[in-house]
Formats: C-alpha cells, structure tokens, sequence
C-alpha cells in the first residue's frame, strides 16, 4: 500500500504539471484537469488585442508612473477552447482561481455565471453551453471589471487593487457523478479533527456528493487515511444511494488514531485523506480528491497568550500582500511559494494572509512548513450601508472558509481590518452613532455565521490603535481574538506609547486574547542616517523602531504575538513618499532583496547561532574625512543572537562587543577603496560572516593638487540617499567650512505637514529620484565651494515643496491627527555664480509646477582659488535649494 501511494501521489504530480501547460491530461482517477493558462488575447477597448497568458493583470505598470490613479475598469480576456472527443459526455466546469474583482463568463456569446470579489476561487459549470463536435472551436469570454464598485469590499484600502485574471484558470472534467463542485468554490470535502491529544486524535470527513444525471446511483464511497510517510492508518466503506440530480452530504467518523503525529512549527506532521466514490460493480473509481489534515490543538489565553498542542508558543511573523516588482498581482506561484519560505527562514511562525484570501499554494505553502495562519476578507476601512454589500461579504467568508477548511495551519477566520480609520459622516454626531451602528451589526453577523461555520477556529478583528473609538462602538466585545495595528513612534506619538498600549489593553479587557497584527516603520533601502529620526525613511530609524517593538512584545505573556507589517514592500499606488506608490515597511523590497530589517528579525527569531553584518546591504558608501586623516569613521550594525561578536576590518581587529537587543555595533574608520569587514563569534570563530565595502573618501577639505572628482550633496537633509541606478551616493549638507564647502544662511524645509520634521514626502514629478528634490534649504543666502582651480560641471536641483493641489500624502494616518500642509508662497529670486548672473526672476512654480524636478547645468572655470560662489538675491519671498552636484571635468 505504501508503494502504491507513493506511485498515485507521483502520478497527481504529473497531472498537475501537465495541466500547468495546458495539455490534455489522460483520465485516471474520475476527474481531469486541463491547465488554460495560454493562447488568450486581451484588450481594454475590445479593438487591438494582445496575446497574453495567465496569470495577467493590466496595472503592472501604470501604477507605477507619476500620473495619479490608475486604469479601473473593464478588460475583456478571450481563448478558443477546443473539446477532446474523450471529455464527450462530461461535466465541465471553468475554475477561477482568483479574478479581481467583477468577472462575467461566457462561452460562445452566453453568459456561464457572474461572480463578485477579487480573491477567492470560483467554478462556472459550462457543460450546457459547450459544442463537444470534434474540432469546434468554442469561444470563451471573460469580462473583467476592477472599478470602485460600493457594493463590493474593500471600498479604499492602502494597497494597489489590481485588475484581470491574475491567478490560473484550468477546466475541471468530471463524471456525472462526483464531488460536488458548487458548495462557494470549495472541493466538496471537509474535514475535521474533533478530539486531539498527544494520546489519540478523532477524524470526522463531510463529502459532499453530486448527481447530474436523471438516474439513482448505488454507489460505495471509500475514505482513506494515510500517515505522513504514506502508509494507511485506516479505511472507511459505505453504500450510498445517490438519486438523480441531487447533492447530498455524507458524514464519516474514522477509526481513532492512536499516538498520532503531531503538527507543529518544528514538526508539521501531515496526513492524507482520500476519499473516492465507487461503482460497487465495476471497482472503478468515479471521482476522488483528497486532502492533507494535521493533527494539532490550540487555545489563546487572554494572560498567558497562545498555546499549541499543550505548550506555550509566542506566535511571531509578518503580514503579506500578493504583489512583486515588474508584476503587480500577476505572480507565478514559484515565487509565492518562495515568500512563505522566507518567513520561515526569518524564524517566523505565523502569517497573517492580509488584507484577503490569497493564492491556494499560500496555505498549502504553511501546511507544508509549520507556519500557523490567520485569513481574512477585505472589508477595509469603511463599509456601505446596504443588504447588498452586506450579502458580499458573507459570500466571501463562507468562500474563504470553505475553500480553505482543511488547512492545519489555519487557527483564525478574520473579516475586518481598522474599520473605523475612516468614519464616514465627521460632524454629524447622530448620522455617524447609526453608521457606527450598522458597522457593528455587520461585524456581529460576521461573526455569527464564522462560529457557525467553523467552532474549531477562533474569530478575530484588526483595529488600529484608537482603543476609546473601538471600544465605544462595542467591536472590542465581538471577536474572540483582538488584533491591534499599532504605530506609535511612527505615524504618531512616541515610541513608549507602544507598550503603554499594550498594558492598557490588558487592563481594561482582561478576558480578550490580544495579537499585535501590524507594526512597523518605512524602510525605503537608499535611504540612510546616522541621526535617525520618525519619517524619514532611514533603514537605521526602522531598526530602532523594530528592536522597541520585539522587546516590548516578547516580555509580556500576554502578548500571544506579533506579525510586522509587512514580509515584503508592496504596491499602493496612492503613496507618494520617497519611494512614490510603494509601502516600504517591508523587512523586504518589492523584489524580495533583504534589508537589514530582516536580518534584525533573524538575529530575535531564530534558534540556531546568527551572526549577519546588516549594513551590508549598504555596500557603497561615501563621507567626509576626519580631520586630516585618511579615513571616514561611520557605524557598522552586526545583528546576532549570540552574546560577543568581534569584528574586523582588513583583517585588524575592531574588538569585541556585547550584543545589546541584538545588535553590536562598531564605529568603523573606512579607508577610500575596498574595506573587507568580517563579524565572528570569539568562541566560535567559524560562525562569520563577511561584507565588502566600497568607500569613496571625500576630502575634510581642499586643497591645491587635491584629486578630488565629485560631491554629490542633499540640502535641508540629515540622511544618506543612494542612487543606484546612476552609481552616485548623496551626503547630507553642512554650514560653509573655510576650506571645504556648504550652504551659509537659511533653514532647512520644515515638513510639508505635521508628521515630518524635515523635508518633504510629496511624489516628486518627473524624477525617481525623488529624495533628492523633497529636502532644500530655504531663505539660503550663499553657497561656496571651495574647490582648486579648474574646470568644473555644476548641476543644481530644485522643486517647490509648498503648494500646488493638496493631497493627503498618505493613505493612512493612524495617529488621528490632522495633516495640515502649509500654504504655497510666491517665491522669486535671482542666482548668480562667480559674479555672473545664471539665474534671473526665477520662479519655480510658475514656470515648472509644483512638486516637480528641475534640473540645470552650467560648466565653470575656476581661477585664482577663487572656487565656487553661489550667491542668492531674493526678489520675492525666500530663495531654495534642494541638491547640488559638483563634478571635476580635468
């Protein structure tokens, strides 16, 4: 039997890679396959179409580009479908993985079935429409629509809402007699563990069979258990007398499993059920699925937080969005799989499937590896008052727990994310008590029809941190489980706040379970500082924010866990910022490249002994020499989690450190060149790591025969910006030095709103380089450059900050507070270089815009050490700067 298990599972794989292709797939076990990933056309305007294959989105690009909004509307998608003579007689069907987030399908010009959401899968029976005579070409329509649709969550969200048929479609061929296929796009088979324990665990098995024909059917219905390495367990056969065109549920109670393998993060023991519908005549098998289970149980405590089989288990790991640089929603399921592996190579043990139900290889992903796992539906933010809206959200939690039941890393069903963020109706007291009003109704609907579905799983709701809003509503009272968005120290208030947060919780509910579901702070990977400071961007302020986070959460029982917010950075094409429709609070980048973040969340969360030098990342650099010596001393960070780590350079040693909240770090004096840093354990030589660092050592100042070649240098600002598209590192300015250079006279730009301190984070148009152009001085006097004679090329770079449409730069503001951006003024100046007019009446906004990148050149020869000499004449209001860069020709 053994043997034979492992041949069936060896042939499932070949059916599944075949059908990937979209080959005919022989008929074996009662059910076919037949990938339809390839040979279809697109188009917007139903007039030029473009050959495409699946997965397919159509904003893989203009969410990205400096024009606001992008293409929400319809797409049509077509392909010919050819039937084999062997599928003659079949029930087919069409099965849609995922298609946001209205879909209309046709099959020769009539209409097959509708269906509403973006993130569940859904199955359209074609059977009646098909023309089966060999060789006919049937034709099928697929009518996509990803429009603001208010009856259809999420209504606003801070992510990008792809449109098209981003996940794979394939043809189901089924005898007339199956596995029922209409049940909210689930299989028709579910299972459950009822009783678990270290001693013997319980299978219960619901299979939902189908009829189609007119004919009853006698029928035997066969259900298998087999232990993870294949080996039957045991075996339940019984009649079943199916009448025609009916579905009828079948309930079965397997034989107790004695001492059975546990499933669990360091053991995810998986078992498989099969269950087959058989002709008691011929033996044949007529249809048959199966399923992976795993035994497991699990509790949160509302003190003592999260236990699984029995043991306490602090769950930590990261929320996820679906999308990935270059593709936007449309990702190959290889790279999917890949996002799960990297949680767990992080030593994460949970994810929270956020904001929706995501590709079916996520969980499968989960099972496979241990990662315990929440799902949710996308009512974000807001709702809409209507049955209608209410009625689509039911549909998607019963699709998302039906089709997703059998998973054992699956512990919550969750349905709401930070509802009340925005509430609708400000000023109205009375109008917004009744909005309130019918936002709880919907949650407690929710939340009835979860514990009705499913007793065996937990509920939950995330909210962001206005405990008194929450509370005051009653949504604090209606889940079982409360996940708390919390950024203090990042979109407001202080970084303390956090775990006041957390303490206030634990008195004032003391009976709720509590998960922290999202925390972070924006990472974006150019941008550095060795003063870090909230927003603005820095990987070094993330750092910080990241260690107060894990600490505070770790020390405290009660916590049950944290998921940071978020595994990877993701698209949200509202964002502008320095990385402009991008949310860079990922431990990742868009395309997976770890940051130092990650490394951080490695040296908390892994067992075995960690050592990793996180500013590796930062392989080029650039400062300014210390005094008249030949060298630049900047921090090295080494993130572990053993107690010493010694540190070299060159080969020298630096010394050795303790590891405090899981970081040594070393000022280290970079020579000009290549610096060669390796970190290692003192008791342990051999667990190292090794980094190779670039420097390119600027001069403390000039002087005559200085080899000096560039400054590349960012007024108004206290961070580093790498640009490595051009090759080039930007430094942060200083006042003018005799000898060296910098700005004299001026300010620099205080926030375009409330929430930064310094600089701007409008989208910067026509540049993504956009941190060179969202800080500047203003109201600057001079700037002088001290440079040797010779020939130079300078290139000056300004934007008006202020001004211009007002936008709420984020889609988020979770502290509460208003954004306020100060009024535009009209600025007028003249600029002259080295006594000669360059500039005159200069005034950015009336002859660029606002927010937009200005660039000009001029080349200067320098002569009698007189270097180079900025000089600003206002005309009206305060003259600026944002950047300069200064290049030797000769």
């Amino acid at each position: 039997m053994t043997l034979f298990k492992r041949i069936y599972f060896y042939l499932v794989l070949i059916l599944l890679s075949n059908a990937a292709f979209g080959q005919q797939v022989p008929q074996g076990i009662g059910r076919t396959y037949i990938g339809l990933n390839d040979l279809w056309t697109f188009s917007k305007d139903q007039q030029t179409w473009d050959k495409i294959s699946l997965p397919h989105t159509w904003n893989a690009n203009d969410v990205m580009d400096d024009a606001s909004g992008y293409y929400r509307g319809v797409g049509v998608y077509k392909r010919v479908l050819t039937i084999n003579p062997s599928l003659k007689g079949k029930t087919l069907s069409l099965c849609f993985d995922g298609v946001n987030q209205e879909a209309e399908v046709y099959v020769n010009g009539q209409l097959a079935g509708k269906h509403v959401g973006g993130y569940t899968k859904f199955i359209v029976p074609i059977s009646e429409l098909l023309n089966t005579t060999a060789g006919f070409k049937n034709e099928l329509t697929v009518k996509v629509n990803n429009r603001y649709n208010e009856d259809i969550p999420p209504l606003t969200a801070d992510f990008t809402f792809f449109g098209g048929i981003y996940r794979k479609v394939a043809l189901l061929a089924t005898n007339s007699v199956h596995f029922f296929t209409g049940d909210y796009g689930s299989d028709g088979l579910y299972i459950s563990t009822p009783s678990v324990s270290a001693e013997k665990a319980s299978v219960r098995v619901r299979s939902m069979l189908s009829n189609t024909a007119s004919l009853n059917r006698k029928l035997q219905l066969k259900t298998t258990l087999y232990d993870p390495k294949g080996k039957m367990v045991s075996s339940r056969l019984m009649p079943v007398n199916l009448k025609g065109a009916v579905n009828e549920t079948i309930h079965q109670d397997l034989e107790v499993v004695n001492l059975p393998e546990l499933w669990s993060p360091s053991s995810p023991a998986l078992y498989s059920v099969v269950c087959s519908i058989i002709d008691p005549k011929s033996k044949s098998v007529i249809d048959e699925i199966s399923s992976t289970i795993g035994f497991r149980w699990f509790k949160f405590d509302a003190a003592q937080g999260f236990f699984l089989n029995g043991q306490p288990l602090k769950l930590m790991g990261s929320s996820r969005h679906q999308d990935y640089k270059g593709l936007g929603n449309a990702v190959p399921q290889a790279l999917q799989i890949k996002d799960v592996e990297l949680l767990k190579a992080m030593g994460g043990n949970f994810l929270r499937v956020a904001h929706y139900p995501q590709d079916p290889v996520i969980l499968e992903t989960c099972d496979r590896l241990g990662i315990l796992a929440s799902v949710e539906i996308p009512i974000v933010n807001e709702i809409t008052e209507n049955a209608t809206f209410t009625e689509n959200c039911k549909n998607m939690q019963l699709e998302m727990i039906r089709q997703n039941f059998n998973h054992p890393s699956v512990i919550m069903w969750a349905y709401m994310n930070e509802v009340l963020l925005r509430p609708r109706f400000g000023g109205e007291k009375e109008r917004q008590e009744l909005y309130f009003s019918h936002i709880r109704e919907l949650a407690q609907t929710l939340e009835n029809l979860t514990r009705k579905e499913d007793s065996s799983r937990y509920t939950m709701m995330a909210l962001h941190g206005d405990f008194e809003r929450y509370h005051g509503v009653g949504l604090t009272k209606i889940p079982m489980v409360i996940g708390w968005n919390l950024y203090q120290g990042w979109y407001g208030g202080e970084l303390s706040g956090f775990g006041e947060f957390l303490d206030k919780h634990r008195r004032e509910l003391p009976d709720k379970p509590l998960l922290i579901t999202e925390f972070g702070a924006d990472a974006d990977p150019r941008i550095r500082s060795f003063n870090p400071i909230r927003f603005d961007k820095s990987v070094e302020y993330a750092m910080k924010f990241s260690q107060v986070y894990l600490n505070e959460m770790l020390k405290r029982p009660f916590v049950s866990g944290g998921m940071v917010w978020n595994l990877a950075d993701f698209s949200s094409e509202s964002r502008e910022e320095t990385m402009p429709h991008i949310n860079n609070k990922g431990l990742l980048t868009l395309g997976r490249k770890p940051k130092d973040t990650w490394y951080l969340y490695q040296a908390y969360l892994l067992d075995q002994p960690f050592i990793k030098i996180a500013s590796r990342n930062w392989d080029k650099r650039t400062g300014i020499a210390d005094s008249l010596r030949a060298f630049c001393t900047q921090p090295v960070q080494i993130t572990t989690n053993l107690p010493l780590v010694e540190l070299f350079l060159n080969g020298k040693s630096l010394g050795v450190k303790k590891s405090i909240d899981h970081i040594c770090e070393w000022d280290v004096p970079f020579v000009n060149g290549s610096n060669q840093l390796r970190a290692s354990n003192p008791q342990q030589p051999f667990l190292s790591d090794q980094a190779d660092i670039d420097f390119n050592l600027l001069p403390n100042s000039f002087a005559v025969g200085d080899t000096f070649k560039t400054l590349h240098i960012l007024l108004g600002a206290k961070r580093y910006f790498i640009d490595d598209e051009h090759q080039i590192l930007w430094i942060p300015d200083q006042s003018y030095r005799k000898g060296s250079w910098g700005y004299i006279g001026g300010e620099a730009f205080k926030g375009g709103n409330s929430r930064i301190t310094y600089g701007s984070d409008k989208n910067i148009q026509n540049t993504d380089l956009d941190p060179i152009y969202q800080t500047q001085q203003v109201g600057i006097k001079a700037y002088k450059i001290d440079v040797p004679n010779g020939n130079y090329e300078l290139d000056l770079y300004f934007a008006e900050l202020l001004g211009g449409a007002f936008k709420e730069s984020l889609a988020y503001n979770l502290d509460n507070q208003v954004v306020k951006e100060r009024r535009e003024q009209q600025r007028v100046f003249d600029l002259n270089i080295n006594g000669v007019k360059f500039l005159e009446n200069f005034n950015i906004a009336q002859m660029h815009g606002y927010a937009t990148a200005v660039h000009q050149t001029i080349k200067i020869e320098v002569r009698e050490n007189q270097g180079i000499v900025l000089d600003f004449i206002p005309l009206q209001g305060k003259p600026i700067l944002n950047a300069l860069s200064v290049r030797k020709i000769n």
